[in-house]
């Protein structure tokens, strides 16, 4: 039993990397770009999105999205957990030749604060540590007062790897010293050949394979009944399935947001955990 149960999962694992290379053979047919309708229907998104924070982050009782904050909520991201929410269909939202992929997760941090989490966020060239292996390496472009322009390099693996330089303007905001969030927006998302090799060049706009076009990143957190509530919401846009693939690479395209977005959540919680307990309160209560 056990070695039929390996035969078949080495069989699906096949399935999906073959279907996964005619992706990547097919991507060089007109639709390695978003559609200009594909791109709007993002800006569109986006937009209703961060006008929905702007006006939670109004108010500290509104701050957080309360779908995750319940009592019984409460008790679990207590215990550590974390709470993910879907807020797009399962499937993904269908745009015009492109995938839209929303998620929201929401983290605690007994003893952390937002000014704890505000410093790690900002200290860019930590990330490559912080979020190792995902995060090659990072570097602040420009800055302004909370306005910065950052560049990452990002290594996504499931299956098969791909590395990607990405471009966000970045932007810190908040309410007071304990309620506070970020605007992560995707300036330009380019997929690199044969990274860390002579040969390494960005693939042109008609070579890359559309596994990611578009991401925005929205950080809100409160500082409240003695610790960190975070909320995290991702949007990201993709290339669509061609037709005849989904029961092949379907899997990989939704497992990747939220598995990201998991990552980047926990790395972050194991950050601030280690930020508490070297801090000179705590320090002092282990003597």
């Amino acid at each position: 039993m056990f070695m039929m149960h390996r035969k078949s999962l080495a069989i699906r694992t096949f399935s999906v990397t073959c279907g996964l290379l005619i992706l990547m053979a097919n991507s060089c047919s007109g639709f390695a770009q978003p559609t200009p309708s594909a791109t709007a229907a993002f800006k569109s998104y986006v937009g209703e999105v961060e006008s929905r924070l702007a006006q939670h982050h109004l108010s500290d009782n509104a701050f957080l999205t309360p779908g995750a904050l319940g009592p019984e909520s409460d008790a679990r991201l207590r215990r550590g957990e974390f709470i993910f929410e879907q807020i797009t269909p399962s499937a993904g939202e269908e745009v015009s030749g492109a995938m839209l992929h929303h998620w929201r997760a929401t983290a605690f941090v007994a003893g952390a604060t937002s000014a704890d989490l505000t410093r790690l966020m900002k200290n860019f060239s930590g990330y490559p540590q912080r979020f190792s292996p995902q995060v090659l390496q990072a570097r602040v472009v420009s800055q302004r007062d909370d306005h910065l322009q950052v560049q990452l390099r990002v290594r996504q693996k499931h299956i098969i790897s791909v590395v990607m330089d990405q471009n966000y303007d970045v932007t810190f905001g908040r309410l007071d010293d304990k309620y506070q969030y970020s605007l992560s927006r995707s300036t330009q998302i380019s997929e690199i050949d044969s990274p860390g090799t002579s040969g390494e060049r960005a693939l042109g706009p008609s070579e890359e394979h559309g596994f990611l076009w578009r991401q925005n990143t929205y950080w809100s957190y409160a500082e409240r009944n003695g610790g960190l509530y975070m909320q995290i919401e991702s949007v990201s846009l993709s290339r669509s399935i061609p037709s005849g693939l989904g029961w092949a690479v379907r899997p990989f395209v939704e497992r990747v947001p939220r598995e990201s977005l998991e990552f980047t959540l926990r790395s972050t919680c194991n950050a601030l955990m280690t930020t508490v307990s070297m801090s000179p309160k705590n320090s002092a209560a282990r003597f």
